[in-house]
């Protein structure tokens, strides 16, 4: 049996587990095995708390503080805040859909994705999924997961149209998307599907927290061949990462070496890009290309 991939580990989880460590490896000579011990716990359990591959709870966080010699009540209430947190998370509404999701780390991406502070999109053949319509994201899941039965595609449009609650949160998240115009051209066969979409994103593309750049055919080839991604980034401390999906899997990228590479597609990518005013222009020509008596747009 196909061993399977670790969680991936919230945006709460990520903070908390270095500095558990970080107050461990501060008392000279105090390893794994003897907190493991003083606290009742497995040395391998512990272990997966400081590296993040596993949560915790308050009672134990307060037993490894009492033990760590941390008294300051800001410190101590700071740590067990990110393991209330995390444990939040992990209860969040989309846990209903796991099952679902999990074949793909799906989840993973979606309890990342609601703690960013900053979104930066590459797509290369769909809209991006916060920026989707619910006829639009029927459609692509139907066409993209051939595996599932028509209750379970209802399920994950579901799931899309409720990932983009965040973007009506009171401190909504930058999304800065870059578009290839193949993805825009996708439904050419189906004018109504595709006008709704196309005007839905040019509204969406008028909110403050929202950039839209249409990457046209004329630039030819660019950095970004290798498919999609999202750069998601956090709250400090909490490093960026990238996440890169395929049919059956996918990655979560962490390390500053991977994070900057893509940063600096993406930059590539929105400099060569139309910029805002003129994809809302380009949109709208589209809107009349697929529906020339169309006079509103």
């Amino acid at each position: 049996m196909a061993k399977r991939p670790p969680a991936t580990q919230s945006v709460y989880r990520r903070q908390l587990a270095p500095r558990l460590k970080a107050l461990r490896e501060a008392i000279p000579g105090l390893t794994l095995a003897a907190v493991a011990e003083a606290v009742e716990i497995t040395q391998g359990s512990l272990s997966r708390i400081e590296t993040g591959q596993r949560g915790t709870t308050p009672v134990l966080v307060k037993a490894l503080l009492d033990h760590y010699g941390v008294t300051d009540p800001e410190v101590r209430e700071e740590l067990l805040d990110l393991v209330r947190a995390d444990n939040a998370q992990r209860n969040s509404w989309w846990r209903r859909y796991s099952a679902l999701m999990a074949p793909t780390q799906y989840s993973g991406y979606v309890a990342l994705e609601s703690s960013a502070t900053s979104l930066h999109s590459y797509e290369a053949q769909i809209i991006p999924g916060l920026l989707q319509t619910e006829a639009y994201a029927r459609a692509i899941i139907g066409a993209m997961r051939v595996d599932l039965d028509a209750a379970s595609i209802e399920d994950l449009v579901e799931v899309r149209m409720r990932r983009q609650d965040v973007l009506k949160s009171d401190e909504p998240p930058k999304l800065w998307a870059v578009i290839d115009e193949a993805a825009l051209r996708r439904l050419h066969g189906t004018p109504k599907l595709l006008e709704g979409q196309l005007r839905h994103l040019r509204e969406m593309s008028l909110r403050p927290n929202i950039v839209v750049q249409i990457l046209p055919f004329g630039i030819g080839l660019h950095p970004a061949g290798y498919g999609s991604f999202m750069r998601m980034g956090f709250p400090d401390p909490t490093p960026a990462v990238v996440w890169v999906e395929n049919l059956t899997k996918s990655a979560c990228l962490e390390t500053p070496e991977d994070v900057e590479r893509y940063d600096e597609v993406f930059d590539h990518l929105r400099a060569r890009a139309l910029g805002p005013p003129e994809t809302r222009t380009r949109i709208t020509e589209m809107i009349k290309e697929f529906r020339p008596s169309d006079r509103e747009a």
